[in-house]
């Protein structure tokens, strides 16, 4: 198969869907690599790299588009690529669908088979091609909020580790799943109180089991989150339901339950958000401040850490991209299940019942269109 990797053209966007190192796997397995020029250079990686790994260098999106059956990207296409997206073409990124609307009547007009890397799923419920990007995006959630917190940015000054004689910051971080926990990891191993909010309690009992003894893991509801921003200085927003637009768990009410000058920090915000007075920001331009309350709210967190994050995204998307580029993507969603649930729209119609349940469309279910 023909298979092409985009130059990300999201402002700040550093990452790169493949290394060379996994071209030269895909070459090896008899497919024609393209790579745009220029795409791996945000993240350390040379024209000349690709080359050497036995990739075709191509001049432009519209060539890429052009050529190639699947098409590989980091985030989503932007409205001056939808034109050049061709029916039938695989196109596999970051998609995040029920967060735009646009988007998604975008891809559905172009009649393409859109196959999200956020809703691969395997049996046990975990999301392969997700979870690398969550352990940066967890982990940048304390520094970027750490940082934040320093008077000259606007925040309380507060250092979350303290010093002797001092009280270390206490962080709050709403959601125990791989964002959630590695936060978690990352304010505990700074020397702070942590409280680790989620509903599932057998996920609780796990984490009082494995986190360290600085963090607190507590049954998530609105009279404990209430309770507990009122002694944060950092909170973590880390919820997640695949596919679908994030719930809205902290209010603007509760904003006036935090102290002037607290941060909070929104992962959530690529599937809409888990703050109501969120909405994405950019590395360029990160924060802004309502009600006193610093919102760092960066749609592509690990698009700053470029090079850790295409070694990390690569490593888990690269045998999903051999197997569609092998079979083709009607035989390899059909033999493997993981791969089925990342499809969000063939020919127009939306196979993902969270997408089409975000903006009211028709689902049809995959095996139908297959």
């Amino acid at each position: 198969m023909q298979v092409g990797i985009l130059k990300e053209i999201k402002r700040r966007e550093n990452r790169v869907a493949m290394t060379p190192a996994g071209v030269e796997q895909m070459v090896a397995r008899g497919h024609e690599m393209c790579v745009e020029t220029g795409a791996g250079e945000g993240s350390g990686f040379s024209d000349e790299a690709y080359v050497k790994a036995g990739a075709a260098i191509a001049d432009s999106p519209p060539a890429i588009y052009a050529a190639c059956e699947m098409v590989m990207k980091v985030k989503e296409p932007l409205p001056v690529e939808y034109d050049l997206i061709r029916p039938g073409q695989i196109v596999f990124t970051y998609f995040h669908f029920a967060a735009s609307e646009e988007l998604t009547r975008a891809i559905m007009a172009r009649r393409c088979v859109a196959i999200a890397y956020e809703t691969v799923e395997k049996a046990n419920g975990s999301l392969p091609l997700l979870t690398p990007m969550s352990e940066v995006a967890g982990r940048m959630a304390i520094q970027e909020g750490a940082k934040y917190l320093e008077k000259t940015y606007g925040g309380k000054g507060v250092l979350l580790s303290g010093v002797p004689g001092v009280n270390s910051g206490t962080v709050v971080v709403i959601g125990g799943g791989t964002v959630g926990t590695n936060a978690a990891k990352m304010a505990c191993g700074m020397g702070a109180k942590v409280y680790l909010l989620d509903t599932n309690l057998e996920r609780l009992r796990y984490l009082a089991d494995v986190m360290p003894k600085n963090c607190f893991p507590i049954m998530s509801n609105p009279a404990t989150l209430r309770k507990l921003l009122a002694e944060a200085d950092l909170v973590v927003g880390a919820v997640l339901i695949p596919g679908a637009m994030a719930p809205k768990l902290v209010t603007r009410e509760m904003l006036s339950y935090m102290k002037k000058g607290s941060v909070i920090v929104d992962v959530a915000i690529d599937q809409g958000g888990c703050v109501e007075t969120a909405r994405p920001t950019t590395h360029d331009d990160p924060i802004y401040e309502v009600d006193g309350i610093i919102h760092y709210c960066v749609a592509n967190m690990p698009g700053a850490v470029s090079l850790t994050s295409t070694l990390a995204l690569t490593n888990a998307t690269l045998p999903y991209a051999l197997e569609l580029a092998a079979k083709g993507y009607k035989i390899a969603v059909r033999q493997n299940a993981d791969l089925a649930k990342g499809v969000n729209i063939i020919d127009g119609k939306v196979t993902y019942q969270g997408v089409a349940h975000a903006f009211g469309l028709e689902y049809t279910p995959l095996e139908a269109v297959l």
